[in-house]
């Protein structure tokens, strides 16, 4: 059966997310009441919650397996500090291109991940698109509000409708030229390496309002979702 159909329906489901975010986003921010903060907080939590279930669940268990110790480690930290120099780089961009430069870190190459998955294993291959969406939404939510502050709301939303549709490409670039099974780990390895940075760089100081316990909560929930989609699948 021919998987490229397949893997453009669901890196457009995985991808389209971002947008679907951001346009929550842009109907929440446009209004004022008492919540509004807090639910920006906990929706922040609960993408941290869900990149954490994506590493625990997808991300590392297959490459435990698969690769030896020296590889494990060295793809697991050439991710961390491969995020943590595009982080600096995007400090020091500044703009709505570091917005758009951060978005992407850990998209692609969960999207390439994607791609060559189906090459061997449909199944899996679902859970990662799964896993990409759970954690797009949050992350477009935050992203518009951020973005917004440097343009206009029509902008942003193109913007970002063009970001979803990145992961087409990664997807099939994941596809044809990423297709066996190492690869395939060391790719995921790596994305949770840099993820595991984000989360407690970013999303997690992020995530916090002093003095109010409820945003957290998002974070165990986010967890929680992604465990149901690893049970399902």
């Amino acid at each position: 059966m021919n998987s490229t159909p397949t893997i453009i329906l669901f890196s457009s489901a995985a991808g389209l997310p971002i947008f679907a975010g951001g346009l929550i986003s842009s109907l929440l921010q446009s209004k004022s009441f008492p919540a509004k903060e807090e639910i920006n907080h906990f929706i922040t939590a609960f993408g941290g919650g869900a990149l954490l279930s994506a590493i625990a669940f997808v991300l590392v268990p297959k490459a435990v397996t698969d690769l030896s110790m020296g590889e494990l480690s060295l793809i697991f930290v050439a991710g961390t500090v491969t995020f943590m120099l595009l982080d600096i780089l995007s400090s020091r961009l500044g703009g709505s291109l570091a917005q758009v430069l951060s978005m992407m870190m850990d998209f692609i190459p969960e999207a390439l991940a994607l791609g060559a998955s189906f090459a061997y294993d449909h199944s899996f291959g679902l859970l990662i698109a799964i896993f990409i969406g759970l954690q797009n939404l949050p992350e477009g939510f935050n992203s518009y509000i951020e973005l917004n502050e440097k343009m206009n709301k029509g902008k942003v939303l193109l913007l970002m409708f063009g970001l979803s549709l990145v992961g087409i490409v990664a997807a099939l670039t994941g596809e044809f030229l990423l297709n066996d099974t190492k690869t395939v780990d060391s790719i995921m390895l790596f994305a949770a390496g840099g993820i595991l940075y984000l989360i407690f760089q970013d999303i997690a100081p992020a995530s916090k309002i002093k003095n109010n316990w409820r945003p957290a909560t998002g974070a165990s929930l986010g967890f929680l979702l992604g465990m149901i989609g690893e049970k399902l699948i």
